[in-house]
């Protein structure tokens, strides 16, 4: 301060005209800087992301700090030496606020960086989607076609995580938000002819639209639509993020079901609509995901008592491994054939009443008559080998009236059709499949206490 007291106004003013030029500086190096990394990450990921920088309270307070300074510097800067009357006030206030500036730059990039990270840009967009939804409809249909853009963005790219992220942000947003809405008013769930407009609703079917409205489940369809369209465009590309979307709507479903019945029959036609879009692009191991997701709906439902919606997944399941065994996909109606049969014995331990419809859908799989013959002599063994399987597994319970019924629809079969599927379940085999897959189990693997029943139950056939 001392050292300030000798200067004199021209000296102050060529100083403060000196750090014009440094804030000058600073302010473009940050403008340019803020330019390039928002408008790569907004061409990467999504738009959103400029309007989620302007709204930002922190990027305003900093840049227009920035020009602040530069303004006062500048206008400092231009007063006549004779009319700068406090010189010593002036330079230090110039020199702080310059100082401020160029202490502030690195942090500041810092933030901006962090502040750009997908993961953050999506969590950002998920908060506001949940924080708009019980006031502002079309700001959360707005946050998620974002979150679905990001996603799909990021597929296109190869960038898996990201993808999931999003995937995962939309999943927390129909989770939480079926929390925050389940007390709003009866206009929030009407399908308006503002919602009617919305690329997902506008071509709906008038029965199906009554059927949403009358449900309230407009925000969650429109949720699942876009799981439906980056599952489709995941298909052949990018498995993992096919599975994640199969495994968050089954967890989905069994978040909510006290309160919104309605969202299980809802994931059941979303289910139904993934494993159609597998099957016809040929895409066997999603389908294999999908059923595995869709058998454990099934599961969860019977445990909640609803075995009704689990027999309607079966005769599902039942169609789908028609449907692939007629396109080629044989392996997925041996696929089918074991989900059911495990959820056959999920039932039984339930003790619903519904065990023996779903014995009856399960003995379904295999009817010759909708099957062809010689080519597909692996997979019609597939589906005998889960039958003796679940046989003995009602051997095992003692519950022999149920293995005489499966019996009495293989009896039929060609003796080396049942000579193969004896060998096979005799032998010993791995429970864990040995090759890595999300699965991890083997079809042909029969307990030792379970395989102690073939002698028995071949015996039945006269089989030696």
């Amino acid at each position: 301060m001392f050292s300030l007291s000798g200067l004199e106004s021209g000296i102050v003013l060529e100083r403060i005209s000196s750090s014009v030029e440094v804030v000058a500086g600073l302010l473009a190096i940050a403008i340019t800087v803020v330019a390039i990394v928002v408008e790569l990450a907004a061409n990467r990921y999504t738009p959103r992301i400029t309007q989620l920088f302007l709204s930002e309270s922190i990027n305003r307070v900093v840049l227009g700090f920035f020009v602040l300074t530069t303004v006062v510097c500048l206008w400092l800067s231009a007063v006549p030496e004779k009319s700068l009357g406090y010189p010593r006030g002036a330079l230090l206030l110039a020199m702080g606020m310059v100082t401020a500036c160029l202490f502030a730059l690195l942090p500041y990039f810092a933030f901006l960086f962090r502040f750009l990270a997908p993961r953050n840009i999506i969590a950002r967009i998920r908060a506001q989607a949940l924080d708009a939804a019980p006031r502002s409809r079309e700001t959360a249909i707005e946050a998620v076609a974002e979150l679905e853009d990001i996603a799909r963005r990021a597929r296109q790219q190869r960038d898996r995580g990201i993808a999931m992220a999003a995937v995962e942000a939309l999943d927390e947003v129909m989770k939480d938000s079926l929390e925050i809405t389940k007390d709003l008013p009866a206009a929030w769930f009407a399908l308006d002819r503002e919602l009617l407009r919305d690329p997902d609703f506008v071509a709906l079917a008038p029965a199906s639209r009554r059927e949403i409205e009358e449900q309230g489940l407009w925000f969650e369809t429109k949720i699942f639509r876009q799981y439906l369209s980056l599952f489709e465009e995941s298909l052949g590309v990018d498995r993992d993020l096919g599975n994640l979307i199969a495994l968050n709507t089954r967890e989905v479903s069994g978040s909510h079901r006290a309160h919104k019945p309605a969202l299980s029959d809802l994931c059941i036609k979303f289910f139904n609509s993934y494993l159609r879009c597998a099957i016809r692009k040929g895409e066997m191991r999603s389908a294999y995901y999908v059923l595995h997701q869709y058998r454990g709906m099934a599961e969860d439902l019977l445990r909640d008592g609803n075995a009704e919606g689990a027999r309607r997944i079966a005769q599902h399941m039942r169609y789908y491994g028609h449907f692939a065994f007629e396109t080629g996909q044989s392996f997925l109606l041996e696929v089918v054939a074991n989900d059911l049969a495990v959820l056959v014995e999920c039932a039984a331990e339930s003790a619903v009443d519904e065990v023996d419809a779903l014995v009856r859908e399960f003995l379904e799989v295999d009817r010759e008559s909708r099957l062809r013959e010689g080519e597909e002599e692996s997979r019609l063994r597939g589906v005998r080998r889960a039958q003796v399987k679940l046989a003995t597994f009602f051997m095992e319970r003692g519950e022999l009236g149920r293995a005489r019924q499966i019996w009495q629809d293989m009896k039929v079969e060609r003796l080396e059709r049942l000579r193969a599927v004896r060998e096979e379940l005799e032998s010993d085999q791995p429970e864990a499949y040995w090759e890595f897959t999300d699965r991890g189990s083997n079809f042909a693997y029969l307990s030792p206490a379970r395989r102690a029943h073939l002698p028995e139950f071949f015996s039945w056939f006269e089989v030696h």
